[in-house]
């Protein structure tokens, strides 16, 4: 007895999620993820140790920083951090970045 349903091809997932990434509707560029990817590599093991990435939306990169010593020289270092980041990238993904104390 069959159930009378059509037999359907189905789709993989990995066309799905391809078609999904490339909506310019999305309120994120999924190329931005690679900062996660160069951070360490841009910014060196020192600051990397005391300064990780949250989130990047709209060009504004969010960064979590461990002490207020390091928030005050990370904000004197922003520039430079964010033209390595975007050399890195090859694009001008990060237009500013937000040092934050990291409140556990």
């Amino acid at each position: 007895m069959q159930s009378g349903r059509k037999k359907t091809t189905l789709t993989p997932l990995k066309d799905i999620m391809e078609s999904i990434l490339k909506d310019p509707r999305l309120p994120f560029n999924p190329d931005d993820a690679r900062i996660w990817s160069v951070w360490d590599e841009v910014v060196g093991p020192s600051i990397s140790r005391n300064a990780q990435p949250l989130w990047i939306k709209g060009g504004r990169l969010r960064v979590k920083v461990t002490d207020p010593i390091w928030l005050q020289e990370l904000g004197f270092l922003k520039q430079n951090i964010k033209d390595k980041l975007n050399e890195k990238l090859g694009r001008d993904a990060v237009r500013d970045i937000e040092f934050r104390l990291n409140l556990r």
